[in-house]
């Protein structure tokens, strides 16, 4: 064969003339395209329920059934790899146009597997990794739910997008540049705010150790519900009543409409109307663990403002 006699050492004295012009030859076709065939190395990355995906090369039609995730590979300027997404992706704009698998736990596997993607994007707890996987589709895993994660979600998904390692570093740093120009915003009394945020009917609340409560944080104000209860705790409406927060933002679900619980119309927040309560989009952003981390804060700046400096006025 050509292939066991091209050597260099070889070729004096060895190989005519015909076989030296094939031997060049080949070894020309496998410069060009051996990295094609037989790639130099395979990407290897760790989801968030610790299963390893290896992938020969960056995904170029990409499922996403995370609202969070699907903002991500958008503010990593790779929307154009997205080819569907789950019933609750709005953001941006443009992903309104793709193809609606489902919901992002439940999502419909024909549906996904028509779209021939060559990577699903899911929460940790979506229920349909096995099934897509067992159907020999790659999914990787990923559930932001701390600013650690967050940057932490950004890097993988810039190295399994392929991209620059600097991509996701710049977006993360100005991410926290807006988030410091948004906290800079915040007047004295709001910073010195006790606040109540709620996320879904029940109450659920966010508590100091979700994201929500790292931005508040970071903010300067003060969360109502400590982080020893979990991130999102359900909780008896009375703990509220005690809590007794200056401050109640309510987004999530139960931003269709305030609705009071027991007890709740004595609290001085209620009653003084500091109450912020934000439509459909607003919540959306609010509930994200995504790149518009700074948005969300800025929606809790504004509010904190505005009710703690009427809250002033009344005294």
């Amino acid at each position: 064969m050509v292939l066991s006699s091209c050597t260099v050492s070889s070729w004096p004295g060895v190989l005519s003339m015909r076989e030296r012009s094939r031997c060049l030859f080949f070894c020309a076709w496998l410069f060009t395209f051996g990295a094609v065939v037989f790639p130099a190395h395979a990407l290897q990355v760790f989801d968030d329920r610790g299963t390893a995906l290896t992938l020969a090369q960056p995904p170029q039609r990409i499922v996403s059934l995370l609202p969070s995730l699907t903002e991500s590979v958008c503010a990593l300027d790779q929307c154009q790899r997205l080819v569907g997404v789950d019933e609750y992706s709005n953001y941006p704009a443009q992903v309104r146009q793709l193809p609606v698998v489902g919901a992002g736990l439940e999502p419909s596997i024909e549906a996904i597997v028509a779209l021939k993607p060559d990577l699903v994007l899911l929460a940790s707890s979506s229920r349909a990794s096995l099934r897509l996987q067992s159907l020999g589709i790659n999914v990787l895993a990923l559930e932001p739910k701390t600013h650690a994660d967050l940057r932490r979600v950004l890097h993988t998904l810039g190295m399994v997008l392929g991209l620059p390692d600097e991509r996701a570093a710049r977006l993360w740093l100005r991410m926290g540049s807006s988030l410091n120009a948004v906290a800079n915003s915040l007047s004295a009394p709001a910073r010195q705010a006790r606040v109540y945020v709620e996320v879904g009917r029940g109450p659920y609340a966010a508590s100091e150790s979700s994201f929500i409560g790292e931005t508040l944080t970071r903010l300067g104000a003060r969360n109502s519900v400590p982080g020893a209860l979990g991130p999102f705790p359900q909780l008896n409406p009375e703990f509220v009543v005690r809590a007794d927060p200056d401050v109640i933002i309510v987004g999530g679900s139960s931003a269709q409409g305030l609705v009071l619980y027991p007890g709740w119309a004595s609290m001085r927040a209620v009653r003084e109307q500091r109450v912020c309560v934000l439509n459909p989009e607003q919540a959306d952003v609010l509930v994200r663990a995504g790149p518009r981390l700074a948005e969300a804060a800025g929606l809790m700046a504004r509010c904190l403002n505005e009710k703690m400096q009427a809250m002033g006025k009344s005294k």
